[in-house]
């Protein structure tokens, strides 16, 4: 409710007789002392004149301040006698008066011209009297109520013009409104008056205690004296909560961090405010919080040693493992670094390794409990301490968890002792080490063309061995190097020796496919025949690193110092003389991808620098780590002529947007789930060896003649700088917004986590046919509707399973999202159970655990054979065609392409046609 304010409060009742000037001619307003109802005295204004024509009475105030009103009421209060009640009066009586005003600076002006004022209104009575009420007592009183706007100067003089009424002024009082002293969002405002007219006042608020401006806080005031359209807010300063209208201090084990934090918080865990009014903590002794923690995060410890050590020496080289310490801190963020000393003989006396040993991946902030250590010096003692640390190992100044591994390094071969050389072989003679780290069990011969850097290794137990098959005129390099129960010990220097010449002979002319060289460059990758004894095998031994079967760690190209050699770790080099291109079939952001039959090239373009040549090779380093059928498989590399080439196999159908466009509905739905099956399962594969791929989408998806899909594309940050359309800027770099996760859109946090979140985009585009993601949805638009929980409706004709399945792949957290091991699992419950995916996305609700967890009590429709398939699908007819096509296990049927159902159909022609004619 408005404040009314008043400037003069019943003038016409005051004493003081200057307050109402009569200046004008006489007999005019007179004032008279009258009793109210209540006995009480009154003072009036009166003039009843109405005997005589022509009646001008004015009566007006002494100078009124405004006091900055720009807008004032006058609330008038009088009495009016009805003219009909007066007998004998002539017709010039009047029932009506007028109301001035004059706005002056001068507070002492005695005299205004008539003409000067400025009228206000002419007040009529609601209520007349009449003489019997006179009589009676009762006196009917009027409250008229005026405004004037627009007020500049200092204040203004009030005039009352009678022309002839019979009436009595009872009270004048002069008001303004204002806008009362108020406080909101944390902001007080004071008291303001109003504007003129219906002008808004704007007012900015002021902070109350213990608060600070989020936004500017501001109001306005209206014209009737109320607040409106409230705009921004204070809040509490750190260490303060809100409370109704003012801030209080956080209690004791509370604490506030940020001022845009609502309310204070319980302290987290080992951590304490014994006072009021807490910004943050203060950590239980032995416990820690980094700078870069936020502080609401429990306070943590630094890790206990790392457990398990175990060191596998190989001559000169060291792979050292171990397990993660028990106690990891309460934190995540644990690295390992390993301090190398050198010890002499009484092992006494040792000192760091210095800089000729090198460490894989590194020697300092290693994430993964393993590393290679290399250039050790032979028949030397070595100490390697391994250090577990975390965020808050710095700030510990108790001793770091650290475990200690001794090693030993094996010696080398001495040195050939004789060899003898034919057109095609080599024989060698070596003596072993003077003093072996135990006793030798055998002795390895590594040998190579000069030329070439494809090796062949040859193990022996004897000390001489014939190498035969080799090349007449050429120059080979021979290495060897003894094992011991201890490992192996390094090679000795290198031997080269050359064949005899038999002649020249014309080189075999290479015009042939691609498909044929490269059988013909692989076979030369692999082995020489050789004389060996019987207890001699042979490896694979390529660029110096040993493939050793089973499960590894990817190993990201970056991590070495020199990119050239993760290029010859990983990847194969292949002579670009027995290469032929034959067609273009595309243009990357590199260069041409060109084919033959079998596999596919894509080369560097001329003019790039150094930095695209890593990049470019880096690609080749990172696929030469997979071996698996739903990955793209890397053949080999070309880098040492230009162009600079990676060649990898074939993929008939090309990616995988854009084949499914062109065979839009054209697919089974089990043929649809196999393609992603098989997707998922690369992804598996990527995700165990810790590789994250950040791209993940239909367009780095290739697929075989087989409908085989296979994972491709890995080189994201090279890509997306010239990909606009699929990319979105931001202050890390570029990103494909469609397909990423909101955590890695927001924070660049890239995990398997964010893949599953690509993955089921990409599942979203293969059951609908290669449409795009959020179709003409600009990129912020995305970002803002994916954050306000929106999701991608099911396709058409899409199994309600299959987008329960997308949608737990774009759970917000990345911790409730599938894992691809599960997803895997959920598409193979899914194949087997065909019938599960006959309910529609858009016909009831379905879950994915209905797959996994089903009712017991419920029939369920699975297979384990083909032919079961079949009959389930009522194909029982065509189980002799699938049978004789070679399709005899369920894994099989995923990759049944579209020429094969074709033959089924054309087979079913066939035997209609047949039974025809027989009848």
């Amino acid at each position: 409710m408005s404040d009314w304010s008043q400037l003069c409060t019943d003038g016409v009742v005051d004493h003081d007789h200057s307050r109402f000037v009569a200046p004008l001619s006489r007999p005019q307003w007179e004032e008279i002392s009258v009793m109210d109802e209540r006995n009480t005295p009154m003072r009036t204004y009166q003039v009843c004149n109405v005997m005589e024509a022509n009646q001008n009475n004015w009566l007006r105030t002494r100078h009124i301040s405004r006091e900055g009103a720009q807008r004032v009421y006058i609330e008038i209060k009088f009495t009016l006698r009805d003219c009909n009640s007066l007998p004998g009066v002539p017709g010039t009586c009047k029932e009506t008066f007028n109301m001035y005003y004059y706005e002056s600076n001068n507070a002492n002006l005695w005299f205004i011209k008539e003409s000067q004022y400025v009228k206000i209104d002419t007040i009529a009575a609601d209520e007349s009297f009449t003489q019997v009420d006179v009589g009676d007592r009762v006196m009917k009183l009027n409250t008229e109520v005026r405004d004037i706007s627009n007020l500049s100067k200092k204040g203004f003089y009030l005039a009352f013009q009678d022309l002839g009424a019979c009436i009595a002024l009872v009270s004048v009082r002069v008001f303004y409104k204002k806008c009362p002293l108020t406080v909101l969002n944390l902001a007080q405002f004071p008291d303001t008056i109003t504007g003129g007219d219906t002008a808004l006042v704007e007012v900015h608020g002021q902070c109350v205690n213990a608060s600070e401006e989020f936004e500017a806080p501001k109001m306005y005031c209206s014209a009737d004296g109320g607040w409106l359209v409230p705009i921004g807010r204070c809040v509490c300063k750190p260490g303060f909560e809100e409370n109704k209208d003012f801030c209080q201090p956080c209690r004791p084990g509370t604490y506030k961090a940020s001022a845009t934090d609502a309310y204070c918080t319980k302290c987290p865990p080992h951590s304490s405010s014994p006072q009021e009014q807490s910004i943050e903590c203060t950590c239980e002794k032995g416990f820690y919080r980094a700078e870069a923690d936020p502080r609401s995060m429990a306070c943590t410890r630094p890790p206990s040693s790392p457990e398990n050590p175990i060191s596998t020496v190989n001559e000169t080289c060291v792979t050292l493992d171990w397990s993660p310490p028990r106690d990891m801190g309460g934190r995540g963020d644990i690295t390992y670094s390993i301090h190398c000393t050198k010890c002499s003989g009484d092992a006494r006396k040792c000192t760091p390794c210095g800089s000729s040993v090198h460490f894989v991946p590194r020697q300092y902030g290693l994430s993964s409990a393993t590393v290679l250590v290399t250039d050790l010096q032979p028949d030397s003692n070595y100490s390697f301490t391994i250090e577990s640390q975390n965020g808050v190992s710095d700030l510990s100044p108790t001793l770091r968890g650290t475990v200690v591994i001794n090693i030993t390094t094996t010696q080398t071969v001495s040195v050939v002792l004789k060899e003898r050389r034919s057109k095609d072989s080599v024989t060698l003679a070596w003596q072993g080490p003077e003093r072996p780290n135990g006793a030798i069990v055998e002795y390895e011969v590594i040998y190579y063309e000069k030329r070439e850097q494809n090796y062949t290794v040859l193990k022996t137990r004897s000390n001489m061995m014939t190498v035969e098959g080799l090349k007449p005129g050429t120059t080979y390099v021979f290495r060897v190097r003894a094992r011991t129960d201890g490992g192996y010990g390094s090679y000795g220097g290198e031997i080269e020796l050359e064949t005899s010449h038999e002649g020249k002979k014309m080189n075999k002319s290479f015009c042939i496919s691609v498909y044929r060289i490269l059988l013909f460059v692989l076979r030369h990758c692999g082995y020489i025949k050789a004389k060996q004894d019987p207890d001699e095998e042979k490896m694979q031994f390529q660029h110096g690193r040993v493939k050793l079967p089973g499960s590894r760690t990817y190993i990201h190209p970056h991590t070495y110092e020199d990119p050239n050699q993760a290029v010859r770790d990983f990847a194969k080099e292949i002579d670009a003389s027995n290469i032929r291109i034959e067609r273009v079939i595309g243009a990357g952001e590199f260069g041409n991808e060109t084919r033959s039959i079998y596999v596919a090239i894509k080369s560097l373009k001329a003019g790039y620098s150094d930095k695209q040549r890593r990049d470019f090779l880096s690609e080749a380093s990172i696929m030469g780590q997979f071996d698996h059928p739903n990955i793209i498989r890397l053949e080999g590399v070309v880098t040492r002529c230009k162009p600079v080439m990676i060649i990898t196999e074939f993929m008939e159908n090309g990616s995988l947007d854009t084949f499914l466009k062109k065979h839009d509905g054209q697919f089974t739905v089990i043929q649809l789930v196999g393609m992603l099956r098989g997707i998922a399962s690369g992804m598996k594969y990527l995700s165990d060896m810790s590789y994250v791929h950040r791209d993940l989408a239909a367009r780095n998806i290739l697929v075989n003649s087989n409908l085989v899909c296979k994972v491709s594309d890995f080189g994201l940050s090279r890509v997306l700088e010239d990909d606009p359309e699929a990319a979105y800027t931001t202050r890390g770099g570029k990103i494909p917004i469609r397909w990423t996760a909101p955590e890695a859109i927001a924070y660049r946090k890239f995990t398997s986590a964010s893949d599953v979140w690509s993955y089921g985009i990409v599942m979203w585009e293969v059951i609908s046919y290669g449409e795009r993601p959020y179709w003409e949805m600009s990129n912020q638009d995305v970002i803002k509707a994916i954050d306000e929980g929106y999701r991608l409706p099911a396709p058409m004709d899409c199994p309600v399973v299959l987008h329960q399945l997308m949608l737990d792949c774009w759970e917000k957290g990345r911790s409730d999202r599938p894992k691809f091991g599960q997803i895997v699992t959920i598409l193979d419950k899914l194949i087997r159970n065909p019938a599960s995916l006959r309910e529609l996305a858009n016909s009831s609700e379905w879950s994915v655990g209905q797959i996994e967890h089903s009712d017991p009590s419920t029939p369920e429709f699975s297979v384990n054979t083909v032919d079961e398939w079949l009959e389930a699908i009522k194909m029982g007819q065509y189980k002799e065609n699938f049978s004789s096509a070679g399709y005899v296990s369920l894994e099989s049927i995923l990759y049944i392409s579209i020429r094969y159902r074709t033959l089924v159909t054309h087979s079913s022609q066939m035997e209609n046609s047949k039974g025809q004619h027989s009848q």
